[in-house]
């Protein structure tokens, strides 16, 4: 007579059962475990029965078995997250955090990542930066408590220098911020300034006309030159018609020569006054990122 062989699945579930009868897994021990990881009460249950009510190994077992998980998620779209600036003693740092969904970017925990990642910025020496020990600890802690894809976009850490001031502003949906470094504006003028960096349209690509990136100014010239000739006007015309309203295009995407959002009937330059905007960084959740 052929003898009963068991399969995996159901010799597994009787091990279980055996385990779950053997250790009394206290109602207060997994919510604690659960409060540790984020994860299900019966997620912690069932690793707490697993590890024979160890406490530690059972996180360790939950810690393992969603790094599987996330592994085969990797390369899920991040289009969400949260961008954060922390000002320091004569520095500042900016950061975006992305993840898979706009309810884990507003989850508390990963707001306070973000936070403490540009923070962790002000440690670094000057320059982009990038997650590591410490903060890359937390970034696969909170991986686990969420199931989300969660990266460190990209970190600036900005130097200062004698005189030096920087102001920020970060939306209220933390989508969109602004770091201005300057010298002789006050930290509520900088304020506002990183209000207008963020909401005006078009967009500010540099602080005078001579910051904006050579490939956006060519890009814009021969796309004037060729509308121009295509209305029938000689090249050489083209281009003296061009270079007027090339000046029209700098004053639309120079900071310091947009009008002033908050006042219309200003220009940025005349919130700067006597003082001198030295650079501005404008990041966006999702943006392409150089």
């Amino acid at each position: 007579m052929p003898r009963a062989v068991s399969t995996p699945s159901a010799t597994s579930i009787l091990i279980t059962e055996l385990k779950e009868f053997a250790v009394e897994i206290k109602a207060d021990v997994v919510m604690k475990l659960r409060n540790q990881t984020g994860l299900s009460m019966m997620e912690c249950k069932k690793a707490l029965i697993e590890a024979g009510g160890d406490l530690a190994k059972a996180e360790d077992i939950l810690r393992k078995a969603m790094k599987g998980k996330l592994d085969s998620k990797g390369d899920k779209p991040t289009g969400e997250g949260r961008v954060a600036i922390a000002l320091g003693a004569g520095s500042a740092t900016i950061v975006e955090l992305r993840c898979n969904t706009d309810f884990t970017a507003k989850n508390e925990m990963f707001v306070n990542l973000t936070d403490k990642l540009a923070q962790h910025g002000l440690t670094q020496p000057a320059g982009n930066f990038a997650s590591g020990g410490d903060a890359e600890a937390a970034l696969q802690d909170l991986r686990i408590k969420t199931g989300e894809t969660i990266t460190l976009a990209r970190g600036a850490h900005v130097a200062g220098g004698p005189g030096v001031v920087f102001g920020q502003y970060v939306h209220h949906d933390g989508k969109t911020g602004a770091l201005i470094k300057a010298e002789g504006v006050s930290p509520e003028a900088l304020r506002q300034i990183g209000m207008h960096i963020v909401a005006a349209v078009p967009t500010p690509k540099g602080v005078t006309a001579s910051d904006i990136p050579a490939d956006i100014v060519e890009k814009e010239r021969n796309f004037r030159i060729s509308q121009a000739m295509d209305s029938g006007k000689p090249k050489e015309i083209a281009e003296k018609i061009v270079e007027g309203g090339m000046r029209k295009f700098y004053e639309e995407i120079a900071l310091v020569e947009q009008v002033y959002v908050i006042d219309p009937s200003k220009k940025v330059k005349d919130i700067v006054g006597s003082g001198k905007i030295l650079g501005f960084w404008r990041w966006a959740v999702g943006e392409p990122v150089a």
